[in-house]
């Protein structure tokens, strides 16, 4: 604990940590341990930090539970790689026919791997599209939005309105799709 950090319990009885620093807002987070940390203007007043944490109780909520969730989630062992693939691969073939004249007829090169920040990747100048493994455990209108969105990067680079107009021609529904990938 830093000098300018104490432990507080809201009227709420909601424990934080509120720390005192050169910030202009207050900013509100979760620790690694599920604690609530907030950072608050040096002159803040704790009754102030407090109501502000109450506040959020809600929010605190939901972040507490998105958190286990994703900690379940990378809990579970990886999936087969070859079972990861061939399943990525079968969808990049549905979803081809619809980008053949952009690729110039050629497939792009499917990949798989444990990545922890990002769904997928699309190397452009590669021609090849990389899939985490963890999205193999997604339900598969998640996977099946990945797969389009990645191919739409062969379209517009960038995540540009242009870019999400293309996805949305091929999948109307992708931001229904999309959150599956964000909630628990």
């Amino acid at each position: 604990m830093t000098p300018n950090t104490e432990t507080r319990v809201t009227p709420g009885g909601i424990a934080y940590q509120l720390t005192r620093k050169k910030v202009k807002n207050y900013n509100l987070r979760l620790d690694k341990t599920g604690m609530p940390q907030v950072s608050a203007p040096p002159r803040a007043s704790a009754a102030t930090a407090d109501r502000f944490v109450d506040d959020h109780a809600l929010w605190l909520e939901k972040a507490r539970k998105n958190a286990a969730a994703r900690a379940a989630r990378e809990a579970q062992p990886l999936p087969d790689p070859e079972q990861a693939l061939a399943a990525f691969t079968a969808m990049s073939d549905q979803v081809f026919p619809a980008f053949e004249k952009v690729l110039g007829g050629e497939k792009p090169v499917i990949k798989v791997r444990d990545m922890t920040s990002r769904w997928g990747v699309c190397h452009l100048s590669k021609k090849q599209l990389t899939f985490a493994l963890r999205l193999y455990q997604m339900p598969p209108a998640a996977q099946i939005y990945v797969v389009v969105h990645e191919y739409c990067h062969f379209l517009v680079p960038n995540h540009s309105p242009e870019f999400w107009a293309q996805v949305a021609r091929i999948l109307p529904d992708w931001k229904a799709r999309r959150a599956l990938l964000r909630d628990p």
